[in-house]
């Protein structure tokens, strides 16, 4: 039996639609634009503040470095706005399965199921003693193989959206 003094919860609203496969990659696309300039300048700071003289010398440490730049770049935007600049151009959002904004945890656990996208075929080089020409193959059927998995499922997010409780959702337009 029901209480009639209590008060009817609103209706939840619904999460906003989800986008196609091809704006997000579109959105990838351009996001790599923008990385290419936080990389170089993440690279030019530890270049000129290590003193370094030979691209071999702390590579590792290099690589290193990056990785947490741009991880401290996509956490930064993804846990202020939930867009970054090329999200924003698209009219995405990345929100918590639950619509809810993304928590900083959240958002470093689905930076790092992102590079699902690329490490595993590029460990196989190394790995396997595989030519380039091979790696290249294997790494775009590794791609085209994660970006298929935007299409299934009722959520159709992809798979590390899927394994990090997030959803890339359109974002509503700007109010005028």
């Amino acid at each position: 039996m029901s209480d009639p003094l209590a008060t009817p919860l609103p209706p939840a609203a619904p999460l906003p639609a989800t986008p196609s496969v091809r704006r997000r990659l579109a959105t990838m696309l351009y996001e790599g634009v923008i990385l290419f300039g936080v990389v170089f300048i993440a690279g030019y700071l530890f270049s000129t503040l290590t003193q370094q003289r030979n691209g071999l010398t702390h590579h590792n440490i290099m690589a290193a470095w990056i990785g947490f730049v741009v991880g401290l770049y996509f956490v930064w935007f993804w846990t202020h706005s939930g867009q970054t600049l090329p999200m924003k151009t698209w009219r995405l959002r990345v929100v918590a399965a639950d619509g809810s904004p993304l928590s900083a945890p959240r958002a470093v656990l689905r930076y790092l199921l992102a590079w699902l996208w690329f490490l595993p075929p590029l460990a196989l080089h190394p790995l396997l003693g595989l030519s380039l020409p091979h790696t290249l193959m294997i790494a775009t059927v590794w791609f085209v193989l994660w970006a298929a998995t935007g299409r299934l499922g009722a959520s159709r997010q992809f798979l590390h959206d899927r394994l990090a409780g997030t959803r890339i959702v359109v974002a509503a337009m700007p109010s005028a």
